[in-house]
């Protein structure tokens, strides 16, 4: 048997189906975990990657995670030949099930491809304590990779607004990068 997580000696790459079979895997467990644990997951990772590039590094890999992720995601779980309005329907609708979030688009600009959204009730950072900053780090690339699997375009993706600062949404917004 092959070993997927060995792909390579130098480098491990992404792929779907390193995933697996959650449903046989997990056959009393089932799909669902607590938020905690996740939460759990990330936060640790952050603050190891954090201790050991700095924060701003840190940051940026998880970025680049989420990019991957939101790549992965919209490619395996969304129809990326549907009009805009029909996408954004099937995310919202997957984000939700999944409980990721619920997602609203609150600005689109067709002619330039900016756009503003807000994720309620997020994963990542819904009812964590007020720190005055932003955290979505892995959320802004998850975005990022969905927006540039949609369109073909790349994204610059930022939060502007977070639970963590205060908000009781997380928004951000997303600018195509200049070719």
């Amino acid at each position: 048997m092959k070993n997927i997580f060995a792909e390579d000696s130098t480098h491990s790459v992404f792929s779907w189906e390193k995933l697996g079979n959650i449903k046989e895997g997990r056959g009393d467990l089932g799909e669902d975990m607590p938020v905690l644990v996740y939460r759990l997951m990330q936060y640790t990772m952050l603050d190891v990657l954090s201790d050991s590039l700095g924060t701003q590094q840190a940051n940026e890999y998880f970025r680049k995670a989420g990019f991957l992720a939101g790549t992965a995601f919209a490619k395996n779980m969304l129809d990326l030949s549907v009009k805009f309005n029909d996408f954004v329907a099937s995310l919202q609708k997957q984000l939700k099930d999944l409980k990721i979030c619920i997602l609203r688009i609150e600005d689109f600009d067709v002619e330039t491809g900016n756009i503003v959204l807000t994720a309620g009730q997020d994963l990542d950072c819904s009812g964590l304590p007020v720190t005055d900053e932003t955290v979505c780090n892995y959320d802004e690339g998850f975005i990022s990779g969905i927006l540039q699997a949609y369109s073909g375009k790349k994204y610059n993706v930022r939060e502007v607004d977070c639970w963590a600062n205060g908000d009781r949404v997380c928004r951000f917004k997303g600018v195509p990068e200049s070719e």
